[in-house]
């Protein structure tokens, strides 16, 4: 089992493959999307003239053996709509962090993030066979955490002043988690969702 492995992962929304200079253009265009970038403070979002420098970023971090990163392009269009991230690997114990996800925001909503994490989740319990996979995110991203628990993930805890953010202020990590027997029902979970068509965007 291969952790660092970047397989292309084929949804019927969405399309994930591993990440490129040649997603540059396409990417930019999704973060400046209604100014996705600017927005969310509690995010790093990369900046639409960053792009180029973060997709470097991310290769660097994947041939070091830190991530395994992914473009996300939607099938309808064929456009790179997003990125995420499979990051603090632990092969040895089975476990990784799936994170660093960002959408444009024509594609938040749409089910395209539902299918991108049932492809994750399916590969790192079904191919990798993980014990457990985890979610982190600010405690004020509301709305991530209320996309992690949708997903069927279970709050482990809060790591109180854990980063130290960009702007100075510290940073509190919610923490949550899918361990491996609890898998086959959140599968089925998402994959019903899925079939039920998005919910329309709060």
């Amino acid at each position: 089992m291969d952790f660092l492995a970047i397989p292309t992962l084929t949804g019927r929304l969405v399309t994930l493959e591993p990440l490129g200079r040649e997603h540059r253009d396409d990417l930019a265009d999704a973060v400046a999307e209604d100014g996705l970038y600017e927005k969310a403070w509690y995010t790093r979002t990369p900046s639409p003239e960053g792009m180029g420098a973060a997709i470097d970023a991310k290769s660097a971090e994947h041939a070091a053996g830190r991530v395994v990163p992914w473009v996300i392009r939607r099938a309808a269009d064929g456009t790179a709509v997003g990125m995420t991230t499979f990051l603090n690997i632990r092969a040895d114990h089975r476990r990784l962090e799936i994170g660093s996800t960002w959408l444009s925001a024509s594609a938040q909503g749409t089910g395209i993030n539902t299918e991108a994490k049932l492809l994750q989740l399916t590969h790192a319990f079904e191919t990798l066979q993980c014990i457990a996979v985890e979610f982190r995110t600010h405690w004020h991203n509301r709305r991530s955490r209320r996309a992690i628990e949708a997903l069927g993930a279970k709050q482990d805890g809060v790591l109180r002043n854990h980063d130290l953010w960009r702007d100075g202020t510290m940073r509190d990590v919610v923490v949550f988690s899918i361990i491996e027997n609890e898998w086959p029902t959140v599968k089925l979970g998402l994959t019903e969702k899925l079939r039920a068509g998005p919910v329309p965007r709060t």
